[in-house]
């Protein structure tokens, strides 16, 4: 197979047909969406961080990636951006000093943590992760950049679940999802 970037209509459709769903995963009742088949088509994948990168809109100093899978999509973004990548960790996973932003989950709460050395004030930071979803991991990443003295330009998603309140969550970010689902 060619490692050249899928583009448009058909880049869409590959990857509606590569992600996998998974029912009842982590826990009974979710849904799963399975991207690891996607990473592993080359063709795809290419097409995936072209399609991202190409759809920022200004220059982008900062690529934040959130854990896990948001790491495997953001770095290659910022590399095509020419910007640097910033992951974004659970808590716990960074030596210190951090600074960290916690959130609410349905069943509890989560915190998500940065090197705060490593973004400079001003910079303009993009936020790139799997799935949106509820919109809770990123808008406390999104305050965490904001505490930390950047500005966030923009959050891509590879995948929207439109059934769910993330993008309203986020309001008044732009934000970009290459497909939704219902």
């Amino acid at each position: 197979m060619s490692s050249a970037a899928l583009r448009g209509d058909a880049l869409i459709h590959r990857i509606h047909e590569l992600i996998r769903d998974v029912p009842d995963f982590p826990s009974p009742g979710v849904g799963f969406k399975d991207i690891t088949p996607l990473l592993a088509d080359a063709e795809a994948f290419a097409g995936v961080v072209a399609e991202i990168a190409g759809r920022v809109d200004g220059p982008v100093d900062l690529v934040a990636g959130t854990e896990a899978r948001g790491f495997i999509l953001a770095a290659p973004v910022a590399t095509a951006l020419g910007a640097g990548f910033v992951p974004v960790r659970k808590h716990g996973k960074l030596p210190g000093p951090t600074a960290a932003e916690e959130y609410s989950l349905e069943y509890g709460t989560a915190t998500v943590e940065v090197h705060p050395f490593t973004v400079p004030r001003g910079a303009r930071v993009l936020i790139v992760d799997d799935v949106l979803a509820t919109g809770g991991t990123a808008g406390a990443t999104i305050r965490l950049f904001e505490r930390c003295g950047a500005e966030v330009v923009g959050l891509s998603f590879l995948v929207e679940l439109s059934f769910l309140p993330g993008r309203e969550v986020l309001a008044g970010h732009r934000v970009d999802s290459l497909i939704a689902v219902g």
